[in-house]
């Protein structure tokens, strides 16, 4: 259209212009024939132009028209590459990134669960859980940003649009560590905690999360891991779909993936307060956490809070699966020469009931509680049965003049109760079956007393039942008392310094004593990465 107008009046521009060029003037010469004959060629040039245009413009209009009438031929059809091109951006479509966990669990997720923790607006309702303070929903820092006002400084890597695409995130942890113990492995039993002395690099982590398709979200997580001899290992840490559109406020996962037991295990390395695991979680749900190949089916409960149950089956096995169908180092575990068999029915997975639970106590306060179990077989004996017990609880406290999340409280703990048969292993070839009680807890609180800056502190405890007959280093009790300063410069970096003081218990094989460790440890994010199970 807007050709059309322009070559109307060009037309017309050229047409007056010839008219004064053929009028006679008192002090003109005469036109000659080849100048009138020039002028009148431009014209019949212009108005073919004018012609070819009126016919692009009625043919668009009839197209148009066409398109209105016909109804689409698919429920879901793919948009247009004009429309895709025109649309907003994954990151600005789709809010925060996304969960490893339940979407649902997350105020700023694309689709808001249609129950009580919702209104018709399809926001979250006061003293509801979605709670509208992101660094609780988030198990991340308090949100840095530029602004003042938790904004992003960088939109994440993307590929495609649309109902589909995919964020790309890196992630590089690394630690200088110091200590009185030459065998820091020993001390520090996580498997991405500092394991020497001098630097240490154990988790550089590659991230992919998205919308597969209108009906699935997806997210994998690739981490890299230099030895103590600088060689690496590579590991599928999660790799899983999950559904975003179930009725009933259900949601499945399926996949490799960490399970939904307490607060720690569910989360990545990078997104915990301490340089290192709590003692409890490394020696019952294993240094790698507690994840597998598996299943997982959640449901948020119809009551006036935030509630939701969760059953997830994984298989167990290998040192992923540590207190349950783990062959161990060389084939033995807890002394035990273990049987490593195959699957032999349902009995042998591991099943992984939760309860979670959060209530707004005041605009500036929420409480988040939860039970949690898992429950399986193990490689001691034929028919030797583990279970584990958990609760976890968190209070967080955000003054109401909050400027980027500063100034803050959060205290947070974790019990965990484990009951393990060990049996006499492959052939009966230990001399007797023993049933260990071993618990533990861990307890922190953090101070983010000046926007950006982070204090904390966590005291450890672990009681390993003794025993006469098994030496193992794992069944040592010990406590530890622990403090760190954290400065986040943005949300894509941070630098920590951590103090640790070990308290290791004398048993009938392992003798007692004190260590004392420090962490300098400090991150690095490329792209923005995702948001993570509150």
């Amino acid at each position: 259209m807007r050709n059309f107008i322009f070559a109307a009046v060009t037309f017309f521009s050229v047409a007056i212009g010839f008219a004064q060029q053929l009028a006679p003037s008192p002090n003109s010469t005469p036109a000659s024939s080849s100048d009138v004959e020039a002028l009148r060629e431009q014209v019949q040039a212009l108005t073919e132009t004018v012609k070819e245009l009126q016919q692009q413009v009625k043919g668009q209009q009839a197209a148009k028209k066409t398109n209105e009438s016909e109804p689409s031929s698919s429920p879901n059809p793919e948009a247009s590459p004009v429309t895709a091109a025109a649309s907003p951006s994954p990151a600005a479509s789709a809010g925060a990134h996304f969960a490893t966990e339940d979407a649902s669990v997350v105020s700023s997720t694309t689709t808001a669960p249609s129950g009580p923790s919702v209104n018709a607006n399809g926001t979250a309702v006061s003293g509801n859980f979605p709670t509208s303070d992101t660094s609780v929903v988030s198990s991340s820092p308090e949100t840095i940003s530029s602004t003042g006002a938790g904004a992003s400084l960088t939109q994440p890597i993307s590929i495609g649009g649309g109902k589909n695409y995919m964020n790309i995130s890196f992630d590089g942890l690394f630690a200088l560590a110091g200590s009185t113990a030459r065998d820091l492995g020993d001390i520090e039993r996580g498997d991405h905690d500092p394991q020497q002395r001098g630097f240490n690099a154990r988790n550089i982590e590659l991230a992919f999360d998205g919308a597969v398709d209108p009906y699935f979200e997806g997210f994998a997580n690739i981490v890299f891991k230099l030895d103590n001899d600088n060689n690496t290992d590579v590991e599928v840490e999660e790799a899983f779909l999950q559904t975003t559109s179930l009725p009933f406020n259900l949601q499945l996962k399926a996949g490799q993936f960490f399970a939904a037991f307490g607060r720690i295990n569910p989360t990545h390395p990078h997104t915990w307060d301490f340089a290192d695991a709590p003692i409890v979680h490394a020696l019952l749900l294993g240094g790698d956490g507690l994840r597998g190949v598996g299943t997982q089916i959640s449901w948020i409960v119809p009551v006036p809070w935030y509630s939701q149950l969760i059953l997830g089956v994984q298989n167990g096995r290998g040192g992923t699966g540590y207190s349950f169908r783990n062959p161990g180092d060389g084939g033995m575990f807890f002394d035990r020469k273990t049987t490593d068999r195959e699957l032999r029915g349902l009995e042998d997975f591991v099943w992984i009931p939760r309860w979670e639970n959060s209530v707004d106590l005041s605009p500036t306060q929420v409480v988040l509680a939860g039970v949690s179990g898992a429950f399986g077989s193990n490689e001691t004996g034929g028919n030797a049965r583990t279970q584990i017990y958990g609760g976890d609880l968190l209070y967080k406290w955000k003054s109401a003049n909050a400027e980027g999340g500063f100034p803050f409280v959060k205290w947070q703990t974790e019990f965990m109760y484990r009951r393990f048969e060990a049996g006499r292993g492959m052939n009966e070839s230990f001399p007797v079956t023993e049933t260990f009680h071993d618990w533990g807890l861990y307890s922190q609180v953090l101070w983010g007393f000046k926007k950006g800056w982070v204090a904390g502190i966590r005291g450890d405890y672990y009681d390993a039942e003794d025993s006469r007959f098994t030496d193992d280093m794992d069944r040592q009790s010990r406590s530890r008392i622990s403090a760190n300063l954290t400065w986040y410069p943005t949300e894509f970096s941070k630098i920590r310094l951590q103090y640790n003081h070990d308290f290791i218990e004398d048993t009938f094989f392992l003798a007692g004593r004190d260590v004392d460790s420090v962490f300098l440890q400090f991150e690095f994010i490329l792209g923005a990465h995702g948001a993570h199970k509150f």
